[in-house]
């Protein structure tokens, strides 16, 4: 159950500040990523991001069959993953929790 509050809590925080920021922000989301990919040394922070967003997919994806879950049941957090990186582990986190970790 820690893990699964921990990751809720986190999820409900940077949910909030991701929404905060969309909604002050100058410029939509697909121009903001790619004026981050025109210079290298934010380009690379970029695409550390997403070899930890795909790490973090297969993870979820290994997790889910591991679970005996159908394949589609991991989709929605495969493309938060796509779009926002962190808030689809942490959904997932959040919703499903770790196998091996004592459910309630």
């Amino acid at each position: 159950m820690g893990m699964r509050f921990c990751a809720l809590a986190l999820l409900v925080l940077f949910s909030l500040y991701t929404g905060w920021t969309m909604l002050i922000a100058e410029q939509s989301l697909l121009a903001f990523g790619l004026a981050l990919l025109s210079r290298p040394d934010t380009a690379q922070v970029v695409i550390d991001l997403y070899l930890m967003a795909g790490l973090a997919c297969y993870w979820m994806v290994r997790d889910n069959r591991t679970r005996g879950s159908a394949g589609v049941t991991v989709l929605p957090y495969l493309l938060l993953t796509a779009v926002f990186v962190s808030l689809g582990p942490l959904l997932y986190l959040a919703m499903r929790g770790v196998v091996g970790e004592r459910q309630p």
